[in-house]
Parts: C-alpha cells; sequence; structure tokens
C-alpha cells in the first residue's frame, strides 16, 4: 500500500511539473492509473485531496487557477520549486535547530524535523548539530487551536479560507471569509491577520474564537499583502499592546499578574483590593474581561462600558 501511494504521489508531481498549463481534475484523473480505478467519483475526490495536501506538506508548490469558464485547474511551475544552493554557517545551523525546538509540542514538530533534515541533504556542515543544547531554557510554543495548521497552510500557499468566527461581544458567531497574511503569537494566544473579503477592510481575529472547522477556497488573493513588519504591527496593535493612553482598574491583590507586569502605578487600597493605572489600546476590553470578578474598571467611561458590554454578552451564551 505504501509503494502504491508513493507511486500515485509520483505520478501527480510529474504531472503538475510537466505541464505548462493548469490541469482540471478530469484531466488528472484521467492521465494517472491509480486515480481511473478510483470506484467513485467521491472517492477519486477524497483520494486528490489528500494527495495534493501531503505534495504540499513536502514541499510541492501547487498553484490553484481558475479559468474564465470557473472550472479550476492545477499546476506547478517549475521556477516556483526550484531552490537555489544552500549555504549555512554554524550560527545560522543553531538558529534553525533553535526553532525547530520551538515546536516540539505541535503538530508541526515532524515538518520541523523533516526540514532540518533536508538542510542536511542540502550541504548543512556535518560537524553542526541543529538540536544540541544552548542554554538551561528549553524555548516552546505550545499550539491548542485547532485552526492553527490550516490556517498556518493556507498563510503558506496563499488560500483564502472561510471559517466561523464568534466575537467576543457576540453569543452566536458569524462567516468570516478572508485572506490570511501570517499567525503571530501574542500574551500567549495565537492571532490570524488577514484581508476580511465581507468587510473590505484587514482584520485580526484570535484563534481560540473560531469555531468549527477553516475551509480552504479557490482563487487568488485579491487585496495586496503588507510586508511582516507591518503585519506584526497591526497584530500587535489589535491585541492591545499599542497604547496611547491609561486606564485605571481596581485589582484583586493575589490576581492578575500580568497586568501588574503591564502596570504604570500600583497602589494598595486594602481590603484585598490594589489600584493600577495600565496602558490602554485596542484590545484591552477584552484581555479584561478574562480575569472576571478581579477586575473592576474605574475609568476611562468608554472602557468600562466596553467591558460591561462583553461581560453581559458571555453570560447570555
Amino acid at each position: 500500500m505504501a509503494i502504491a501511494k508513493a507511486e500515485r504521489l509520483m505520478n501527480l508531481a510529474l504531472c503538475l511539473l510537466g505541464t505548462r498549463r493548469p490541469l482540471s481534475k478530469r484531466e488528472l484523473r484521467e492521465s494517472i492509473e491509480a486515480y481511473l480505478e478510483a470506484g467513485s467519483d467521491d472517492s477519486f475526490n477524497r483520494m486528490f485531496e489528500r494527495d495534493k495536501d501531503d505534495l504540499r506538506e513536502l514541499g510541492l508548490v501547487i498553484e490553484t487557477v481558475e479559468n474564465l469558464d470557473g472550472e479550476v485547474g492545477y499546476l506547478a511551475r517549475r521556477d516556483s520549486n526550484r531552490l537555489p544552493p544552500i549555504t549555512l554557517d554554524a550560527e545560522e545551523a543553531a538558529a534553525l535547530g533553535l526553532a525547530a525546538k520551538v515546536w516540539q509540542q505541535a503538530r508541526l514538530a515532524g515538518a520541523a524535523s523533516g526540514a532540518l533534515q533536508k538542510l542536511r541533504a542540502a550541504g548543512l556542515p556535518e560537524d553542526v548539530d541543529p538540536y544540541e543544547a544552548h542554554g538551561a531554557l528549553e524555548p516552546r510554543i505550545p499550539v491548542h487551536e485547532a485552526a492553527f495548521e490550516p490556517l498556518m497552510l493556507a498563510c503558506r500557499d496563499r488560500r483564502p479560507v472561510v471559517f466561523d468566527y464568534r466575537k467576543a461581544t457576540a453569543a452566536r458567531p458569524e462567516q468570516r471569509h478572508v485572506e490570511p497574511w501570517a499567525l503571530e503569537c501574542w500574551r500567549g494566544h495565537w492571532y490570524l491577520a488577514g484581508w476580511d473579503r465581507d468587510r473590505g477592510a484587514e482584520r485580526v481575529f484570535r484563534l481560540s474564537r473560531i469555531t468549527g472547522k477553516v475551509r480552504s477556497r479557490s482563487g487568488r488573493f485579491t487585496a495586496e499583502i503588507p510586508d511582516v513588519v507591518t503585519v506584526r504591527e497591526t497584530v500587535a496593535s489589535w491585541a492591545g499592546e499599542n497604547a496611547d493612553r491609561s486606564a485605571r482598574i481596581r485589582l484583586r491583590t493575589d490576581a492578575g499578574y500580568p497586568l501588574r507586569a503591564k502596570a504604570t502605578a500600583v497602589r494598595e487600597l486594602g481590603d484585598g483590593w490594589d489600584e493600577l493605572e495600565i496602558p490602554y489600546g485596542h484590545g484591552l476590553d477584552a484581555w479584561l474581561v478574562e480575569f472576571g470578578p478581579d477586575v473592576v474598571v474605574l475609568e476611562p467611561a468608554e472602557l468600562r462600558a466596553d467591558v460591561v458590554d462583553r461581560l453581559r454578552a458571555v453570560a447570555k451564551g
């Protein structure tokens, strides 16, 4: 069975690399014997989608193109799948090894390990161990959200996605059509930055609020993708990192240590409460809600109102 699948993947890769125009599913099915033997259209479609995902996971860049008749075709351009010679010194190899260690607890651990093996085959110095320990601290980024992997692949392959998203102030999720740009981690939470097609503007989505499955869609991006620095600044702003004013809150004495770390001033009130002055930027209301009854917003009034609205939405379910 393993040999049959490897042969099928090889034949599909050769078809996609050898064509000068996009090939439709129908044409690919007629060109590959294993697909002709599929018992039904549904069986073929499932097999083809799995094979296509497997080839992308192996590093093949497969483009999805829609022609004038609306038919979807696939091809793998040779110039997009050709790598220049790779030369890494010891410091660069150590950095890659450190990056691979970050994903040890995620489903990307296998992909990271495979990438390092490919780099060694491409000329990584034999005397360099990318997994060698470089300190007492072990860097890790845990990923619990099921939406992370499909969104990561969609960002990599520049594929639009559709998912259901529940805002903190909404009782029910809404469907979003998004062109994903990048995933960023702030304060231990993962965020997706991208172009919201329904609203015609850039948006940031917290992965923990995505419900159900993330579905890929065919077609090209319609909005220009900003550079990495701009995307990170956007996520930071939406996550509440960029603050242009201050807020005063009451916080229980033995609670809210992340808030205390951000505080610019702390005053003991007694009776188990402290008063904090913290930076106030976009997203602070959502962050404060996470601390529940341990936080009371004193000012400004609009922040207090936003927090109350969010709490009421949560109470309604």
